[in-house]
């Protein structure tokens, strides 16, 4: 049976997204209200497996460059999937097949079901992370060697870039200097490829994931416990926020978010590092988790996730980690996205090797 991304499956993607998201990807909200206007518009976006398509279909991954504090006021027009694929094509020469998230995690993971929408084509049930991380290389294309280039970048104004950089670290240092000159934020389609190179060069089933995660979380009259049960997550702590340090530099949201441990929590402290996403869980200086493994702040009542962005002093929350995908373990996917990839002195450790020790 077909898996259209309608309304109900949008929302719950939305939710599932936002718990994914780790944090960051972009505000959810917007990019639901984005993706249900399309769909009600021009119909919804077919969700499809690697496996139907023709090997040799071009995918277009796409998504947010910037930082998500920005993305909450400069809104998109819509378009923005149009230009980039009819540009992606004429440099090319070849016709983009589907869209893909370049990754699941906020509002990036609905991005391509709204642009796919307006262009009538597919959205692949992968993505490059299975998580939200920062920077363009830190994708599971990069690992596999999937060249970035060309990488296409739009604005809402339609201003339009081409960046042939000669590695994933040079498309982020131009590409994120071009997203702050367009007001902060941007969107772009990169390391596109066939869908024979995908099929080992992705993360599979997280848009189906993300949906089935939505969806436990609504069905259930516990919605944290579902969660929970959905994802093999691990709750760090239960608390208040008391104190949020965030900035927005150079296309980036930094900072830290202090958590006090309320009942069963009390007396306890948890500190969160922030660049976009939630890096790093430290309690008195032990780490609780750390990239590339997800860590989540979340609503205490609904289990809501919470995003970098719109983390405020009182809010009550439940701090949950999760296993990233097996290939983010790897030394290779340890060089890029591991803790001394964000500038941390410290050698990743698994999460359920940490929950473990801390309990």
């Amino acid at each position: 049976m077909k898996q259209l991304l309608d309304e109900p499956a949008l929302r719950a993607l939305a939710r599932g997204c936002a718990v994914l998201g780790t944090g960051g990807g972009g505000d959810t909200r917007i990019g639901l209200l984005q993706a249900t206007q399309a769909a009600q518009e021009f119909g919804p976006a077919e969700l499809v497996d690697l496996d139907e398509l023709p090997s040799d279909a071009v995918i277009m991954p796409c998504g947010v460059i910037g930082a998500p504090t920005v993305a909450i006021e400069k809104i998109g027009n819509g378009n923005e999937g149009v230009v980039l694929r009819d540009h992606l094509e004429q440099i090319t020469g070849r016709k983009v097949a589907a869209l893909m998230p370049a990754e699941i995690g906020g509002s990036n993971g609905l991005l391509p079901a709204c642009w796919a929408s307006r262009i009538g084509l597919p959205v692949v049930d992968a993505d490059g992370m299975g998580r939200a991380f920062p920077e363009v290389p830190q994708v599971t294309m990069q690992l596999a060697g999937i060249p970035p280039s060309p990488y296409v970048l739009t604005d809402e104004r339609g201003n339009l870039i081409v960046f042939r950089a000669i590695s994933g670290a040079w498309v982020e240092r131009l590409a994120r200097a071009a997203a702050a000159e367009f007001g902060g934020s941007a969107v772009a389609a990169e390391y596109t490829m066939t869908v024979e190179q995908a099929r080992g060069a992705t993360v599979r089933g997280t848009v189906s994931l993300a949906i089935r995660i939505g969806e436990a979380m609504a069905a259930a009259a516990d919605p944290m416990a579902a969660l929970i049960a959905a994802t093999g997550g691990f709750a760090l702590v239960s608390g208040k926020v008391a104190d949020v340090e965030r900035r927005t530099a150079k296309g980036f949201v930094r900072g830290s978010v202090m958590i006090e441990g309320l009942g069963a929590d009390t007396g306890r402290l948890l500190r969160l590092e922030l660049q976009n996403e939630n890096l790093v869980a430290l309690e008195q200086g032990t780490v609780r988790a750390s990239a590339p493994d997800l860590i989540s702040v979340l609503d205490s009542e609904t289990a809501d996730a919470i995003p970098t962005e719109r983390v405020r002093y009182g809010q009550r929350v439940t701090v949950l980690a999760m296993a990233c995908d097996p290939i983010w373990r790897t030394p290779p996917g340890l060089q890029i996205a591991g803790p001394r990839a964000f500038g941390y002195d410290f050698d990743y450790a698994p999460l359920e090797e940490l929950a473990s020790v801390n309990h």
